[in-house]
């Protein structure tokens, strides 16, 4: 397989960075794949899935969200719909090199984002959320007390996964402002949600929630046993075999 650096510009025209795993052989598919808050293209998660699909012949762009990882930009300036913002100019930059997506793949609030993002990407056949929530706002329970200190000071840093991050309330106000139920019963493509019932972070109602908004054809695969950053190498490698072999119906 092929592992690739990719650099692209984001809507404001700041530098995102990413990774573009190619298949050995003849490419299948392409896709691009939306990684969870606050982490980034070099998660466990995706960095296991995207070479899982490589092996399969899918093409997969991940990337670091703007003020992420190695992208430009200030991530306390980013929301929700700046998210997919990126989503739709890395779906640009395959189209313009090696062909546009026809998956959309998303980690947790990545899996909002893409759900989101789908109806500015025409060539787009199907998606696919892991461990997503239903509703946007659900990121809140995340900031704990310091949502009370964002909204009286406009930002302040936030300790997430052992890390700091500045967020706005400009963040907190979009997130709160989306309206997810439409994306998705307006979706038109298929979509393969996956989620494991003992998910601690999104809890598993949030599936049902985004499986019964869709019109069909829709899927449904629990992740039994997996947490919801899928670590465990098993884990990650079923969600690839599945995925795989799921979406391989959308692309003849």
């Amino acid at each position: 397989m092929d592992n690739r650096k990719a650099v692209f510009a984001g809507i404001d025209g700041q530098a995102l960075a990413g990774r573009l795993e190619l298949p050995a052989g003849d490419v299948v598919a392409t896709a691009v794949f939306a990684h969870c808050f606050t982490c980034g293209k070099d998660s466990v998660a995706a960095g296991r899935i995207s070479r899982r699909l490589a092996e399969r012949g899918v093409a997969v762009l991940r990337f670091d969200f703007t003020g992420l990882g190695q992208s430009d930009g200030d991530f306390a300036n980013t929301t929700f719909t700046s998210n997919v913002d990126d989503l739709v100019c890395a779906a640009g930059h395959l189209r313009d090199t090696i062909g546009a997506p026809s998956v959309l793949i998303g980690h947790s609030l990545g899996g909002a984002a893409v759900l989101a993002a789908a109806h500015q990407i025409p060539e787009v056949k199907a998606v696919v959320t892991i461990g997503a929530p239903f509703d946007t706002s659900h990121v809140e329970h995340l900031l704990g007390s310091s949502k009370e200190q964002i909204e009286a000071q406009g930002v302040a840093e936030v300790q997430l996964a052992g890390r700091p991050f500045r967020i706005s309330n400009g963040f907190l106000l979009d997130i709160n402002q989306q309206n997810q139920t439409a994306c998705i019963s307006g979706l038109d493509r298929a979509l393969l949600v996956m989620h494991s019932p003992q998910d601690d972070m999104v809890g598993i109602d949030n599936a049902r929630l985004v499986f019964d908004s869709a019109r069909h054809p829709k899927s449904f695969v629990s992740l039994d046993g997996a947490d919801h950053l899928l670590t465990g190498r098993a884990d990650a490698a079923y969600v690839a075999e599945v995925l795989a072999a799921w979406v391989s119906r959308y692309l003849r």
